[in-house]
């Protein structure tokens, strides 16, 4: 009898073992590009959490690009913004934001080699630089109808912003627009573009950065999702402590931009993370980004 309880008592601890060993067995993979407001993450997989809860981020260059490899099933989630989400949710409804990183207050940018006025004034074509399949271009549309320029006159030329980067002013030849974001614009601005809008005080559109995922894979992977919620927010407060520290975990995702660059560029978001004021509620609620499956 004595013999029997020893067996009964280690196949009791190797369920326990195999039950905690096999808590975060489901591999999870998240993609996302290298925007400010997504640096958490990457701060996260550099200290080795994301390990500890098997999952697997995905570095990609391009927001259309982020959308495409979870469109093809090669992620389980993704972080963007409300553009992607509007686009996908079309084709999937269970698809639905499940964790909240940042609001844009300066952070998406329109650069240029010459002025507003000129880009009002002239009979010419404008030549735009964006990502067409984005967010980038509904920043095109509203800035267009707020300064009244038409958009006959444009001329759209689709790149990623791995390329967007590489223009310089002198090989432009045409009044130019570039819909572009932090941390790109540093090199643009070396490039010799000129920010003349952006969504901290010269654009209407309204940008939030978000997870998105669908019912299915929310429930195949709560607790992942769960513990990953909770590292989000304590990224967010080191780099709100502790920027330098947090700056130098994330720097060889950031495109060699200095540390100064990336202070500064701190202050082109919001974090939404943790507190959404009634504004910023009711302009998801009007943008159709429902709040009820949010971590």
């Amino acid at each position: 009898m004595h013999k029997y309880k020893k067996l009964l008592l280690l196949l009791i601890i190797s369920l326990t073992f195999i039950s905690c060993s096999s808590e975060y067995d489901k591999k999870l993979k998240i993609s996302a590009t290298t925007w400010i407001g997504y640096t958490p993450l990457y701060y996260a997989q550099e200290m080795g959490w994301l390990d500890e809860l098997n999952i697997k981020l995905l570095n990609v260059s391009s927001l259309s690009e982020n959308m495409y490899i979870y469109k093809s099933g090669n992620s389980d989630a993704y972080v963007g913004t409300q553009y992607e989400y509007n686009l996908l949710s079309k084709s999937d409804h269970s698809l639905k934001p499940i964790m909240m990183f940042d609001r844009s207050y300066g952070g998406d940018i329109i650069m240029s080699n010459t002025s507003i006025k000129t880009l009002q004034s002239t009979t010419g074509q404008i030549e735009a630089y964006l990502e067409m399949d984005s967010i980038n271009s509904t920043i095109l549309e509203d800035f267009l109808s707020k300064y009244k320029i038409d958009g006959k006159k444009i001329k759209y030329t689709n790149m990623d912003q791995a390329e967007i980067k590489t223009l310089k002013v002198e090989n432009v030849n045409t009044n130019s627009l570039i819909i572009t974001y932090i941390p790109y614009n540093y090199q643009l601005e070396e490039n010799g573009f000129k920010e003349i809008a952006s969504t901290k005080d010269s654009l209407d559109i309204f940008v939030v950065d978000a997870m998105f995922t669908t019912h299915k894979t929310l429930y195949k992977h709560k607790k992942q999702f769960i513990e990953l919620k909770k590292l989000v927010d304590r990224a967010v407060t080191v780099v709100n402590n502790n920027p330098k520290a947090f700056f130098e975990k994330i720097k060889p995702y950031m495109l060699d931009i200095t540390y100064d660059e990336f202070v500064d560029s701190l202050n082109d978001i919001i974090w939404i993370n943790k507190d959404m004021n009634d504004n910023v509620k009711q302009r998801m609620e009007k943008a159709k980004l429902p709040t009820v499956n949010l971590l």
